[in-house]
């Protein structure tokens, strides 16, 4: 079996523009005092309209300028917008104004020039938020462009995890990722439900994928699913019930296909106690 470990790639000529750009961002978030809606603000004006940064408020109650490019500009402030969760009713509206900007400024930097698919910048830029904006998480976290959450605030990321594109986490009930954790592109974790008789009637249910359990494209893990350590979730495939240890789930819903070959031969207790009891 061919192992394909990723490529080394040459230097950039302005990564310093770059390390400077995140080192500045890394030195307000550790600062208490930093007003993160200011922050988000005057970041994402920088980037996408340098020419009004400096004079943000004056330029967005100027009656002279065009309404949508004011609009434009007011979208720059998370005070500014609302995003769906807010509607939740069960949205803690202090946590959830303590992430919102970092929230916006995380998917709005996707869609800007800056972001898009640099992957670099746009990695240890997710990297720097996360740990500002989920409950727990871990070393090496690795998120590229377009994730989107519920809340943020509830999410427990272990170490070494990596989240591809486009991938939504539903952390309305909590999603708890262990170490290792791979979730593949356009995957769906749901951390709730809705009943079939009222859809207004909502439950919330902790979903956790262990130890090196592997997401993959297009596959969809819906409300308190507990996916086992080691345990994979095929292509396109809906878990709607709790993945063993070491199986590999496939379908609509999923189903059990096979054991992975390096399984242990004793299936007891092969779950690391850490990541199970979370």
């Amino acid at each position: 079996m061919a192992y394909y470990p990723l490529r080394p790639l040459p230097d950039r000529p302005r990564r310093a523009v770059a390390d400077a750009w995140l080192d500045e961002l890394a030195a307000a978030l550790a600062d208490p005092a930093t007003d993160r809606a200011v922050l988000c603000r005057r970041t994402l004006a920088e980037i996408a309209y340098p020419a009004y940064a400096a004079n943000w408020e004056t330029a967005v109650n100027d009656p002279a300028l065009p309404a949508g490019l004011r609009l434009a500009l007011a979208a720059l402030d998370p005070r500014e917008i609302t995003l769906e969760p807010e509607y939740y009713a069960e949205c803690d509206e202090a946590r959830f104004q303590r992430v919102k900007p970092l929230l916006w400024l995380w998917y709005s930097f996707d869609r800007l020039a800056p972001g898009g698919q640099n992957v670099d910048v746009g990695v240890r830029l997710r990297r720097l938020l996360a740990p500002y904006i989920f409950r727990r998480c871990g070393e090496n976290f690795k998120a590229f462009q377009h994730v989107e959450f519920s809340f943020g605030y509830n999410m427990e990321v272990g170490d070494n995890c990596v989240v591809h594109r486009h991938v939504l986490l539903d952390d309305r009930g909590g999603i708890v990722m262990g170490n290792n954790v791979s979730v593949s592109d356009y995957a769906n974790i749901y951390s709730h439900t809705h009943s079939i008789v009222d859809q207004r009637d909502v439950t919330d249910a902790v979903t956790v994928l262990e130890d090196n359990v592997r997401i993959t494209y297009h596959a969809t893990v819906l409300a308190g699913v507990r996916v086992a350590c080691n345990g994979m979730v095929g292509a396109v495939a809906v878990a709607t019930k709790d993945v063993r240890p070491y199986h590999v789930y496939v379908g609509i819903p999923a189903k059990s296909i096979r054991v992975k070959p390096n399984a242990p031969q004793d299936m007891t207790n092969v779950c690391l106690p850490s990541a199970r009891d979370r």
